[in-house]
């Protein structure tokens, strides 16, 4: 075998050798600071899964509890008392001071359904605006509660915005309800054209609902020749 030969063959293990060094000598140089980062991950690891299950798991269940009873009122349709507690059980109000988000997504629309129901149509406004749950009909139904507490304020121009709004959030039966809201709205403004379309989108699209069956007196009363 020449040394050419020889010297080719070698250089391969010489490279491992050199890389396996220079890897030594990496870590031996820089070992402090690679522990110093691990334990510095693995803390905050520990803290992490600390905060989640000792605090914020915790807190969330026990304002679950609070919501439990708040919504108790609401159901009973007890909106005061769902607001503002009884003195032993918090109501919304002081559940969202207490609690934050902890409390889940649904609390702003509650806040907001009371404030409505109380005549408090401004602070119903703002909570309801910040309703940002995935339920789709608690979505539409948010949208047109703030229709409700913008017609009681008298701006009907955004009443009937909102109330669009939730007829178009999704299609389903309750978006009946909600073109029937703005058509009202369009004929008190005297927009009888606007009115008569929405009656009739009710109809074609609605017309097994509580309101479809009703629709056509509404369609006549405009439109005689229909």
């Amino acid at each position: 075998m020449s040394k050419t030969n020889r010297h080719s063959q070698a250089d391969p293990e010489e490279k491992v050798e050199k890389t396996l060094s220079n890897a030594e000598q990496f870590l031996e140089k820089y070992k402090n600071i690679l522990l110093y980062t691990l334990g510095a991950l693995v803390l905050a690891a520990a803290i992490y899964l600390g905060y989640q299950e000792l605090y914020k798991k915790p807190l969330h269940e026990e304002a679950l509890g609070q919501m439990y009873l708040a919504e108790q009122y609401f159901r009973a349709d007890s909106f005061a008392l769902a607001l503002h507690g009884d003195g032993n059980a918090y109501g919304f109000l002081q559940i969202a001071d207490e609690y934050g988000g902890a409390a889940g997504k649904s609390l702003p629309f509650y806040t907001g359904v009371c404030q409505l129901h109380l005549g408090q149509y401004e602070e119903a406004i703002a909570s309801l605006k910040k309703y940002g749950g995935n339920d789709e009909i608690t979505a539409a139904r948010a949208l047109a509660c703030i229709g409700d507490a913008y017609a009681e304020l008298g701006d009907l121009p955004s009443a009937y915005g909102y109330f669009i709004k939730a007829a178009n959030y999704r299609d389903n039966d309750y978006a009946a309800r909600y073109l029937m809201k703005a058509a009202s709205i369009s004929e008190e403004q005297g927009n009888t054209a606007d009115a008569l379309k929405l009656y009739e989108r009710v109809k074609i699209n609605y017309a097994h609902t509580a309101e479809g069956r009703e629709i056509d007196k509404y369609i006549a009363r405009l439109n005689p020749e229909s």
